[in-house]
């Protein structure tokens, strides 16, 4: 957790995500998650939004999270804002004034909870699989954009095959993914709102995402079912988690 001061008035940039995740690897430049940049794989990280999320003034405080599965890139991206304190997201000037290390748990088996996402989820449902949930394909290899009126199942099913592919690449390969399970990785969606938003993908690409947010609710089952809940944690859920989408926070537990 990364507790920024305001080092100037500033207008609150909604379109913070290349500027904040181009901070984040110039902090794993020369490490050795520095190759992941760019090889098209879960990168292993997700950030929050700079919060609260308004205008500011010079002085005002503002927090940025960044989670991930390995305490390694943890450690290399907190040395670095300590060492390289000031920090530029877009046109908004912060400086590093302290960085806490969390670790949100979902808890033991039998815990409950709410979990909300922080920051919109992109899904997106591949050509080959619009037919099976009838939805209409516009032609070509595009993917469609998740929307309500597609129905939960593909939004659900596809969440679950993409934090399969976080569960390959960062856990053992003799645990069980989410898909090899009989538990459902949330007992509840409840669909907050979804909208429509620019994000710069690259320096001088910018693209429309559909994104909803969420509130889910849980009951950890088992060990792997704790597994798997905080490594969504950790990881995101949904595509892009390296432009800082599909973040989520435990909001309540017992």
């Amino acid at each position: 957790m990364a507790t920024l001061s305001a080092r100037a008035d500033a207008v609150y940039q909604n379109d913070y995500h290349h500027q904040l995740r181009s901070r984040l690897w110039a902090a794993l430049s020369d490490t050795e998650f520095d190759d992941r940049h760019g090889d098209g794989e879960p990168p292993g990280f997700v950030y929050s939004n700079p919060f609260p999320p308004r205008d500011m003034q010079a002085g005002d405080e503002r927090t940025v999270l960044v989670a991930a599965p390995e305490k390694e890139l943890l450690a290399h991206v907190a040395a670095d804002l300590l060492d390289n304190r000031e920090f530029n997201i877009s046109e908004m000037p912060f400086y590093v004034e302290d960085v806490t290390p969390v670790s949100p748990d979902v808890g033991e088996p039998g815990s409950t909870g709410t979990i909300e996402t922080g920051t919109g989820v992109l899904v997106r449902i591949p050509p080959w699989r619009c037919d099976e949930y009838n939805i209409d394909h516009p032609g070509g290899d595009t993917a469609v954009f998740w929307r309500p009126e597609h129905t939960m199942e593909p939004f659900v099913t596809q969440l679950e095959n993409n934090l399969d592919q976080k569960h390959d690449r960062f856990c053992p390969d003799y645990l069980p993914g989410p898909s090899e399970t009989d538990h459902e990785l949330f007992d509840s969606y409840e669909l907050l709102k979804t909208f429509a938003v620019p994000v710069t993908v690259t320096k001088g690409q910018e693209m429309t995402f559909v994104l909803s947010k969420w509130r889910f609710e849980y009951q950890v089952r088992d060990d792997d079912h704790r597994r798997h809940l905080n490594l969504a944690l950790d990881t995101g859920i949904g595509e892009r988690n390296g432009l800082g989408l599909g973040f989520i926070n435990i909001t309540d537990d017992e």
